[in-house]
């Protein structure tokens, strides 16, 4: 029987009750878009009620595989710099999600950096809250995924894991998607924040991930998923993307209406 890893944020960051998580997640997604297949996706993780709507304006576009490779920051601090999870079933209110095994391997061949490590991921949120689009989109839980918690920043290791992802994808599957979850800039004025984030999204938009990395670090933008998108980007270009679509921005100021003290979000699909 494989282990199971429980929700850790549900009933905090999103409705605990299946139906109330559907309800809600309904009224971020448009059915009546027609999704096409992308190479990887940027999407926020705070709360849904700050940016499931972004979240939602992503996922409505994007045609959900059946394999995905999930990065995210490490907010906790906890466990390996690159945490990987092998095996095993991470919970949701909407059903249980089967970690990809063999993808997993597969990485961890290539990257010797990468370590089976549960702790990183045991309380950290920002996986987590993908997966409910992913199953709701999907409409089930036969899809896999493989979460790696990125707790590096240096440019070295980011491309590395980049190549890794993208020879991985070759290797075994074609369809993959690569999620990287990250919101933009934290807890400066909302104007601040916007004049940040545009700088951040323009090298996103170039594909340029040397350029975002450098950019974050340059203009001192606290991106928490900086990492997880550089390397996304990375292995992107090597699977062939051409091109990056800003499907929605906005920050929680767009909800809370505290202007002073703000979080910003995107929402970017690349093809």
């Amino acid at each position: 029987m494989s282990s199971i890893r429980p929700s850790a944020v549900a009933g905090l960051f999103y409705p605990g009750d299946p139906a109330a998580l559907s309800a809600m997640i309904d009224g971020f997604v448009d059915p009546t878009i027609q999704a096409s297949p992308a190479i990887g996706v940027i999407s926020p993780h705070a709360g849904f009620i700050y940016s499931g709507a972004v979240a939602g304006t992503l996922y409505s576009r994007v045609e959900i595989p059946s394999r995905t490779i999930i990065l995210c920051p490490n907010h906790t601090g906890l466990g390996a710099p690159l945490s990987i999870m092998r095996t095993g079933e991470w919970q949701t209110p909407l059903g249980n999600l089967q970690l990809d095994n063999e993808m997993a391997d597969a990485l961890m061949s290539l990257n010797a950096e990468l370590e089976e490590d549960s702790e990183a991921h045991r309380f950290e949120h920002a996986i987590e809250v993908q997966l409910p689009f992913l199953q709701h989109v999907r409409h089930g839980n036969d899809s896999r995924f493989v979460p790696i918690a990125v707790g590096v920043s240096g440019w070295g290791t980011l491309e590395h894991l980049g190549k890794t992802i993208a020879e991985t994808i070759q290797r075994i599957d074609r369809t993959a998607l690569i999620i990287a979850s990250s919101d933009m800039n934290h807890y400066e004025s909302d104007a601040i924040t916007r004049i940040k984030d545009a700088k951040a999204i323009e090298s996103i938009l170039k594909l340029d991930a040397q350029g975002l990395h450098d950019t974050v670090r340059r203009e001192n933008i606290s991106m928490c998923g900086a990492g997880p998108a550089t390397a996304m980007i990375a292995a992107s270009k090597i699977l062939g993307a051409t091109r990056a679509e800003l499907t929605r921005y906005s920050t929680s100021a767009d909800v809370s209406k505290d202007f002073n003290r703000v979080v910003g979000y995107a929402g970017v699909i690349v093809r």
